[in-house]
């Protein structure tokens, strides 16, 4: 497994959790066995779709293929895919950044700022970043606060950050404690803290406990959350891992698509089980994967 196989299977499985995930966005999974239904159970359509976590993580890959990383040019390349319609359910916090820059604000004044700046869209799209050379901490932390002006936000990106780089650097395989490595690198926030408790909670918790403690869009709930739930995918399996976070319920694309990247950066593409690789093949937008993918790796 070499560097663009693990890049192209971290964008692969962020854009499967995100695509399978997004049509189970907040539900809550309920025992119905002992239901009477008049006639036919009523069942909800599941579509597979793309959302901003995959968009705005292709609009990272293209900012950052174009050179030296610079905050503006990637809170524009937002912009321009805002304004050619290629963003989907965008949360609160890029779309203020995003309307902030089209009426002339400097991007360091975009975005929220306080408690509710505190989601977990600056995580959502980081992945690209470790795939990098030269990305600093003040890289990280600009990248998220064109957005998300939070350092509860910022600390989110950066455990996904650090996942990432474990793998790449080969200092996590999936069998040690991803944990242990990237907890030490944080700085002390609820975010870090919640990495300790579910980290104590030992090898053996499952993901529908620690779905317990919180996995919305709050980024302290949802980080951890799915950087735990990629610590499984091992165990698991690739769609396993992904049917847990969905049953789970709460921010569901942007859980699974997290875990997606992490799990897809470790087991490799040709590890991806082909079922889930042809249902996204299935999706209009899946050229347009493939070809920034095929762009940043080249």
């Amino acid at each position: 497994m070499n560097f663009q196989d693990q890049f192209k299977a971290c964008i692969i499985g962020g854009a499967i959790g995100d695509a399978w995930g997004s049509s189970y966005e907040n539900e809550i999974l309920v025992n119905d066995s002992e239901i009477y239904y008049w006639g036919k159970k009523p069942s909800k359509l599941r579509k597979w779709q793309i959302t901003d976590d995959t968009q705005l993580t292709l609009a990272t890959c293209e900012t950052l293929a174009k050179g030296k990383f610079h905050p503006e040019a990637l809170l524009n390349t937002f912009v321009d895919y805002y304004k050619n319609n290629k963003l989907t359910g965008v949360g609160a916090s890029t779309l203020k950044a995003i309307l902030d820059k089209e009426s002339g604000y400097h991007w360091s004044q975009c975005g929220r700022t306080g408690e509710f700046a505190a989601g977990n869209g600056g995580a959502m799209r980081i992945a690209p970043f470790a795939f990098f050379e030269n990305i600093t901490r003040e890289d990280i932390f600009n990248a998220c606060k064109i957005t998300h002006k939070n350092d509860e936000a910022f600390a989110g990106a950066l455990a996904v950050y650090l996942s990432l780089k474990a793998i790449l650097n080969f200092n996590w395989i999936g069998n040690n404690s991803l944990f242990d490595l990237i907890i030490p690198e944080l700085p002390d926030t609820n975010v870090r803290d919640r990495l300790i408790k579910i980290n104590e909670l030992g090898p053996n918790v499952q993901i529908s406990e620690i779905a317990k403690l919180g996995n919305n869009g709050y980024v302290v709930n949802s980080i951890p959350f799915a950087i735990f739930c990629s610590t499984k995918v091992l165990d698991l399996g690739l769609e396993e891992m992904f049917q847990q976070i969905i049953n789970s319920g709460g921010d569901t694309d942007t859980n699974a698509s997290i875990a997606g990247q992490i799990a897809g950066a470790l087991i490799g593409y040709k590890n991806i089980p082909q079922e889930l690789i042809t249902k996204l093949k299935n999706l209009k937008e899946y050229s347009w994967i493939e070809k920034i993918i095929d762009e940043t790796n080249s």
